[in-house]
C-alpha cells in the first residue's frame, strides 16, 4: 500500500561553531569499498513539482520483516561538454572497517555522498577531503546500539550540524577557496535497514522498489514554490529564474558572497532537508546522482537502465557508467556523476529464461515431396 510520508524538514538558525578542522586529505579519487572494486519525469518536465512530501511506503521493523540489505555500490562521472569537471563523490560500503569502529553501533553502516560545485571545483574538493571527518570523526552522533526513534532524530541533528560546520569551514577557508565558490551536498547512510538521506541543492536520491522510481530528496531550485516562499520570506528575490539573479540552487555550501553574516538566517542556506526510509525487500538499489544527470533523464528513465544493466552483468559499477553513457547521449550541458547502490544480489535467472535451441533443417524440393507423401500416406 502507497502512503504519504512526509519529508522532515527542520529550520534552524546558523550556530557559532569551531573553525574548520584540519583533516588529512583524501586522495582525489577516493573511494573506498569492504572489497576492492574497480571503480516521474525528467528535471525539465517538473521544475514546478516540488513539495514537501513524496510517495513512499511505510513497513513496521518487526523481528520477522526485518531486511538485512547486502550492500554493492559502483560509481562513475565524466566531465561531459564542460572544460572542469567540478563534480567529486565518495562511496563506502563498509564504514567500520573504513573508519575503524568509531561508534558503538551494532547495525552495518555504509555512506555515499555527490558534490557538485559550482564557481571552480575547490568547494567540492574540500567536502570530499573532509566529509568523514565532519560526518564522523569529530561528528557528536548516537551512540546507542538500538536504533528507535530517538537514535534517528539524534542522528539526523548530527548531520545537520555537520552541513552546517562544513558550510561554516568554507567561509573560514577563504584564503584558499573564493566566496565565490560553492557546492550543493546529497549524502546517504545506510544503517542496517534504515536509510537516511540528507540534501543541500539539487542532486537527487532515487530508490527502486520493485522497480518503481521512488524520489527521495527534494531539488533546491528557484522554480521550487516552497524554497520560493522561503527565500522570499527572507527578504532574498528570484529573478530570471536565479536565486538574486545569479545562482541557479536554493540550497549548498560556501557561496559565501551571497550569504547573510554568520548567525542569521540566509536565503542561501547550507541547511539539509532529510528523509528517513526503512528499508525492505522490494527496494532494490539506490541512485544518487547530479542535477547534470538529472536534468535530462527521468526517474524512472534511470532505474530502467540499472535494473537492464544488473540483469545483463550483475555489476553496480557497470550500472553506473550506463547511467553516464546514456545521459551523455541526451542534450547534456554538465558535468554528470552517479552512484549505484545495490541492497540486495538479484538472481541472474530474472534475466530472459533461456529458450531451447531451435533446429533449423534444409531440404531439398525433392525431398520435401516424399516427405509430404509419406505423412500423406501415398
Amino acid at each position: 500500500m502507497v502512503a504519504k510520508m512526509e519529508v522532515i524538514c527542520h529550520t534552524v538558525q546558523y550556530l557559532c561553531v569551531p573553525t574548520s578542522p584540519t583533516a588529512p586529505k583524501v586522495d582525489a579519487d577516493f573511494e573506498a569499498t569492504s572489497t576492492p572494486i574497480s571503480i516521474e519525469r525528467s528535471r525539465r518536465e517538473s521544475g514546478l513539482c516540488c513539495s514537501t512530501s513524496i510517495q513512499t511506503t511505510t513497513v513496521l521493523e518487526t523481528p520477522t520483516n526485518k531486511f538485512s540489505p547486502k550492500i554493492r555500490s559502483g560509481s562513475h562521472t565524466d566531465i561531459g561538454p564542460r572544460s572542469s569537471n567540478e563534480d567529486q563523490h565518495i562511496r563506502i560500503d563498509n564504514l567500520c572497517t573504513h573508519l575503524g569502529s568509531p561508534n558503538s553501533w551494532s547495525e552495518p553502516s555504509s555512506f555515499y555522498a555527490v558534490f557538485d560545485g559550482h564557481g571552480g571545483p575547490d568547494a567540492a574538493a574540500y567536502m570530499k577531503n573532509n566529509a568523514l571527518k565532519f560526518f564522523f570523526e569529530d561528528a557528536e552522533l548516537p551512540q546507542s546500539s538500538d536504533i528507535d526513534e530517538k537514535f534517528l532524530q539524534d542522528l539526523e541533528i548530527s548531520h545537520r550540524q555537520s552541513f552546517l560546520l562544513a558550510d561554516r569551514a568554507l567561509a573560514d577557508a577563504n584564503s584558499i577557496i573564493d566566496s565565490y565558490c560553492g557546492t550543493t551536498a546529497i549524502t546517504a547512510l545506510v544503517l542496517g535497514s534504515h536509510l537516511l538521506i540528507a540534501n543541500a541543492g539539487d542532486c537527487r536520491a532515487v530508490l527502486c522498489r520493485k522497480g518503481d522510481a521512488v524520489q527521495l530528496s527534494q531539488d533546491h531550485r528557484p522554480s521550487c514554490q516552497v524554497e520560493r516562499k522561503r527565500v522570499e520570506d527572507l527578504g532574498g528575490t528570484i529573478e530570471y529564474g536565479y536565486l538574486n539573479g545569479e545562482l541557479g540552487v536554493t540550497r549548498a555550501l560556501g557561496d559565501w558572497y551571497m550569504k547573510l553574516p554568520f548567525g542569521s538566517a540566509s536565503p542561501l542556506t547550507a541547511e539539509p532537508e532529510f528523509q528517513r526510509t526503512l528499508l525492505t525487500e522490494d527496494d532494490e538499489f539506490l541512485i544518487l546522482g547530479c542535477d547534470g544527470m538529472w536534468d535530462v533523464l527521468s526517474n524512472q528513465e534511470a532505474v530502467s537502465i540499472v535494473r537492464r544493466e544488473l540483469r545483463r552483468n550483475n555489476d553496480p559499477q557497470q550500472c553506473a557508467r550506463e547511467l553516464i553513457n546514456q545521459a551523455l547521449k541526451r542534450d547534456i550541458c554538465d558535468n554528470v556523476t552517479a552512484i549505484v547502490v545495490c541492497f540486495a544480489c538479484p538472481e541472474t535467472a530474472n534475466s530472459v529464461p533461456p529458450q531451447r535451441p531451435r533446429l533449423r533443417i534444409c531440404m531439398s524440393e525433392e525431398a520435401r515431396n516424399k516427405l509430404r507423401s509419406l505423412f500423406e500416406g501415398n
